[in-house]
C-alpha cells in the first residue's frame, strides 16, 4: 500500500504525544483522523496538519463508549476512507495511594486506557482485514514495566495494553496486520507529564530525571511520533509483538 492510500486514527490526538503522531503521519503522507473527548480539542492539531498541506480531520468521542468510537470511526470513513493505520495513545491517569484507592478510581482508569483500547481496535480490525495489511501501535508506559507508586491503577491498565499487543500480534499476523507497543519513560509536553512534574508527584524532579539516563535530555511527542511512523510503515512489516522503548535508556 502507498503511503498517500493510507488513512489512520490516533487516539488522544489534540496534544502531546497524540498531536505529535498525528502530525508526523499526515507529514508522512497518510489521512488523519484526530481523536480526542471532544472534537473542538482537536482543531489545533487538524489546524496544524491542513496548514501544512496535509489530510486532517477532527473526532469527538469517549473511547470508553462503543457508540461513540463506532461513530467517530464512521466519519473518519466517510471523509477518507477504510482505517489501516491506528494509534492508540488516549489515556488517563491520577496520583492515588494504593490503600486508599477507590473501586471507582480503579475502574475508571482501566475502563478508558485499557478497554478504551479494546473498544477502538476492535472497530477498526475490520477495515485491516479487508486490506490484508494494517498497523496497530499501542503507547503503553514504563510504568508498566517498573511500577510507580500511587499510580497501580495506571501501571496496571499500561501493562494490560502491553499484553494486549502481543495477543493482536499472534492473532492478527497472518492476516498481514502488526501489533507494536512503546512504553515511553516521560516526555515533556504532554499533559500527563508536565502537571505531574509541576505537582511534584515524581519521586525525582524533571532535571534528575534526565540526569539519570545516558541521554541527558527529556524525551518530546516527536521521539515518540517517529518511531510510530516506522513501525506504521511497510519498512517494519517484518516487526511484531514487540516493545519497543523510546525511553532514552532510562529503564528504572
Amino acid at each position: 500500500m502507498s503511503t498517500t492510500s493510507k488513512v489512520a486514527l490516533v487516539t488522544g490526538a489534540a496534544a502531546g504525544i497524540g498531536a505529535g503522531c498525528a502530525k508526523r503521519l499526515a507529514r508522512d503522507g497518510m489521512a488523519v483522523g484526530v481523536l480526542d473527548l471532544d472534537a473542538e480539542r482537536c482543531a489545533g492539531t487538524v489546524a496544524e496538519i491542513t496548514a501544512a498541506g496535509g489530510r486532517a480531520i477532527a473526532l469527538g468521542a469517549d473511547i470508553s463508549d462503543r457508540g461513540q468510537v463506532q461513530a467517530a470511526v464512521a466519519q473518519l470513513r466517510e471523509a477518507f476512507g477504510p482505517v489501516t493505520v491506528l494509534v492508540n495513545n488516549a489515556a488517563i491517569t491520577g496520583f492515588v495511594p494504593f490503600l486508599e484507592m477507590s473501586d471507582a478510581q480503579w475502574e475508571a482508569v482501566l475502563r478508558v486506557n485499557l478497554t478504551g483500547t479494546f473498544i477502538v481496535t476492535q472497530t477498526v480490525l475490520p477495515d485491516m482485514l479487508a486490506a490484508a495489511w494494517g498497523r496497530i501501535v499501542n503507547i503503553s508506559s514504563s510504568a508498566a514495566q517498573s511500577g510507580a507508586q500511587h499510580l497501580a491503577h495506571y501501571a496496571a491498565s499500561k501493562g494490560g495494553m502491553i499484553s494486549l499487543t502481543r495477543s493482536l500480534a499472534v492473532e492478527f499476523g497472518p492476516a498481514g496486520i502488526t501489533a507494536n507497543v512503546i512504553p515511553p519513560r516521560f516526555i515533556t509536553g504532554t499533559i500527563m507529564s508536565d502537571a505531574s512534574f509541576a505537582a511534584a508527584k515524581q519521586p525525582l524532579g524533571l532535571e534528575a530525571e534526565i540526569e539519570r539516563g545516558p541521554i541527558r535530555r527529556a524525551g518530546r511527542p516527536e521521539d515518540i511520533a517517529s518511531t510510530v511512523a516506522w513501525l506504521a510503515s511497510d519498512e517494519a512489516g517484518y516487526v511484531t509483538g514487540q516493545v519497543i522503548g523510546v525511553n532514552g535508556g532510562r529503564y528504572i
